[in-house]
């Protein structure tokens, strides 16, 4: 049996849930996952700016805290915190634990960056149409599934940091290295794949992005715990939070976490396996303890998913608010104010009243007219001169628009723009790097 952490769910999450299960977990793996589609593209414009940068920003900071309580109890970190640059981001850990005086080995995976092989007339996932119409290209890294991490377990490496990696691998490659489990083994895969979704997301099997008060109650989220799973050789698993903390994992928690981001329950395509969700089965052991087990799968796809990062234009927004008596009424004629003098410069155009349709698009038909109402107004422009206007205009509002309108803001941003396509696996080529912090020969101090 090993013992799996889940430390991150994303690359903005908090830092000491990871420092709690590396101190009291008992771990044999820690795994922190902090990479999405515009969190790679996004590190890929730092890295072209910075050829030493391009990891997450995070990676110092979340390092610091869990070097000590690694080295002291001998857990094993793997993580997609390399993002753009795994080798970096690995001289970066060695610095740090030369600093700390701790000897550790580091390997860095890299081969995920495949945007010289994508072809312009290669299709997208999403509209069937040529990847040209998407030009010009940020960033096009594969999802590496567990064969990719498999020479990096076996070289012992203290830490393993990859690039773009399939969430679910990163939690199943080391379930294959100590089982010794055969890559065709589609079952034992699909279940281990199974074990890792339900990890992958960090607090939200506790939890985190669960609670509605009155309905769904958490307690103590201010302080949620992460899970951890023990496996037994068939990939089975029993899910758990370390004894003391915030938050739940139930039946509940693990069914919505199970079902998060799964667009086909009976095909769920990964690098390594594609499995069938429908075949699980959760069993609550006692609280807080909820057992996984029964996936089935089958062959691996003969292509990897590509995400495909380009450059998408300029956001230009503007924001102002309306309060009191009739503000829906003042917002509404401040947004027909706005839609009238842009309407013939922005194809792309929106405008939102936050507090009454800004989500949902739609009033439901409620009877109550909202006392205060924040208009949004965003599109998108392929020069920044020309996103400004719109954020101007929501400015002049103050004096040129319906009564009462406070708060004005108004900002620009780059935008990324992300798809996605498929690539023939024998065009990408994993490769690991290895940095070591003190050589065997030295003393530690």
């Amino acid at each position: 049996m090993i013992r799996i952490g889940s430390g991150a769910g994303f690359s903005g999450d908090r830092l000491e849930p990871a420092v709690v299960l590396a101190e009291k977990g008992q771990l044999d793996y820690l795994v922190l996952e902090c990479l999405a589609e515009r969190t790679i593209a996004l590190a890929q414009k730092r890295k072209l700016s910075n050829p030493s940068l391009g990891y997450d920003p995070l990676l110092e900071k979340r390092m610091e805290l869990l070097l000590p309580i690694i080295r002291k109890n001998k857990v094993r970190i793997i993580t997609n915190m390399g993002a753009a640059n795994p080798i970096g981001a690995a001289e970066m850990v060695v610095m740090m634990a030369k600093s700390l005086g701790i000897s550790l080995k580091v390997a860095a995976v890299t081969g995920d960056d495949v945007l010289t092989h994508i072809e312009c007339h290669d299709k997208t996932l999403e509209t069937n149409t040529n990847l040209s119409n998407y030009q010009p290209y940020i960033s096009a890294n594969a999802y590496l599934g567990v064969e990719a991490l498999l020479p990096a377990l076996a070289s012992e490496a203290d830490i393993i940091i990859t690039g773009r990696v399939a969430d679910p691998s990163l939690f199943v490659a080391p379930m294959i290295y100590h089982f010794g489990w055969s890559l065709e083994d589609t079952n034992r895969i699909a279940q281990g794949t199974a074990v890792g979704h339900l990890l992958e997301c960090g607090g939200q099997i506790c939890g985190g992005y669960f609670a509605d008060p009155g309905k769904k109650e958490v307690p103590d989220l201010a302080n949620l715990g992460f899970p951890y799973a023990d496996v037994s050789p068939d990939g089975s698993a029993i899910i758990s939070k370390i004894e003391g903390t915030g938050g739940i994992i139930s039946l509940a928690t693990a069914k919505e976490q199970l079902l998060y981001e799964v667009t086909n329950p009976n095909e769920y395509i990964t690098p390594d396996v594609v499995a069938d969700f429908t075949t699980v089965h959760l069993k609550e052991m006692r609280p807080n303890q909820i057992a996984v087990f029964g996936c089935t799968g089958k062959k691996k796809p003969e292509k990897l998913k590509v995400s495909v990062g380009y450059h998408a234009g300029f956001i230009g927004e503007g924001e102002i608010s309306y309060a009191g008596s009739n503000a829906l009424g003042r917002a509404k004629l401040a947004g027909e104010i706005i839609h009238e003098r842009l309407k013939n410069d922005f194809t792309e155009l929106r405008i939102d009243y936050i507090g009454s349709s800004s989500v949902h698009r739609t009033y439901f038909g409620q009877k109550e007219a909202p006392y205060e109402i924040r208009l949004r107004v965003a599109g998108r422009a392929l020069t920044k001169e020309k996103a400004l206007r719109i954020g101007d205009e929501v400015e002049a509002l103050y004096t040129n628009g319906p009564a009462g309108g406070g708060g004005a803001r108004k900002y620009t941003n780059e935008n990324i723009g992300i798809v996605s396509t498929l690539l023939p696996r024998e065009k990408v080529k994993p490769l690991m790097v290895m940095r070591e912090s003190i050589k065997s020969e030295e003393k530690i101090i």
